[in-house]
């Protein structure tokens, strides 16, 4: 990044309309990490075929609770999907945390997950499998080529939002209809 440009942590990328690669078709991610190597995010609103349930399974870890055990667990992106992303509203000191922005947090560990299925975790939480990366300068370029539309991150587009409705969602935080633009006429 230049000395111009701005980091856009705690930012949603929304994919616009002419954005047509399969895994980022109409797909918002939160930038949790940008800066001169290149930014990290996970998307926001593509559910995957897993239940938190199924990743707690596998991790051995054991719950009570139905509501946690079938909550739907999102596609973070094609790297690393073996990985797991919680973003989150809880300032605890978890094991491994980064702080995305005001009151948005991503943590990657283990502790995260247990306090969950005691009941003793955050308030708000998304759970993904794999995150979005992109190199030095590929982000940049990507929002020259008017592949993305850059919002500033909100925790109830985040937590509150239905999955289906975040796309629109986020860019009308802006006040861009994604259903009116050009590439966007005549499709269904």
């Amino acid at each position: 990044m230049s000395e111009l440009s701005t980091s856009l942590a705690h930012h949603l990328l929304v994919a616009l309309p002419s954005l047509t690669d399969p895994t980022f078709a109409r797909s918002v991610a939160l930038i949790c990490q940008h800066d001169d190597n290149g930014a990290m995010g996970v998307l926001v609103n593509q559910p995957s075929e897993y239940t938190l349930g199924d990743v707690l399974a596998q991790m051995e870890i054991v719950t009570d609770d139905p509501v946690l055990r079938g909550q739907v667990v999102l596609n973070g992106g094609p790297v690393h999907p073996e990985r797991g992303f919680v973003i989150h509203d809880d300032a605890r000191d978890w094991d491994s945390s980064l702080a995305v922005g005001e009151g948005v947090y991503l943590t990657t560990s283990r502790d995260i997950l247990e306090a969950m299925a005691r009941g003793e975790g955050p308030r708000n939480a998304l759970v993904t499998l794999g995150c979005a990366g992109w190199s030095e300068g590929q982000l940049e370029n990507e929002l020259a080529e008017n592949s993305w539309l850059a919002v500033p991150a909100d925790a109830d587009l985040l937590f509150s939002t239905p999955l289906d409705q975040r796309w629109q969602g986020a860019a009308s935080r802006i006040g861009v209809d994604l259903f009116r633009l050009t590439d966007y006429s005549g499709h269904v």
